[in-house]
């Protein structure tokens, strides 16, 4: 196994709960009240925390979208946001 893997379990209650052992809590940096999203992919079921995973999702939906609106520079993207500021003052 890598270094960074390691095994844990948990036994499955009558209604179906689960308690995530503290090891697997800490790794996920979750804790009481926190979200996580079950990702099933043939019969294997990842959890990660919910939050850090819509963030990946979104940044992955965003990928390259700066360079298709012709912000190449953070001159640009400054520009940009100056505008969109004058906008909303303006308005």
């Amino acid at each position: 196994m890598l270094a960074n893997t390691f095994v844990d379990n948990a036994k499955v209650m009558a209604k179906g709960q689960v308690t995530i052992p503290k090891d697997i809590r800490e790794v996920l940096g979750v804790a009481s009240g926190d979200r996580i999203t079950f990702i099933v992919e043939g019969n294997t079921v990842r959890i990660v925390n919910s939050a850090v995973y819509a963030m990946q999702v979104l940044q992955k939906e965003m990928a390259g979208e700066a360079e298709r609106a012709g912000l190449t520079s953070d001159d640009d993207v400054m520009a940009l946001v100056k505008e969109l500021r004058n906008e909303d003052e303006n308005a």
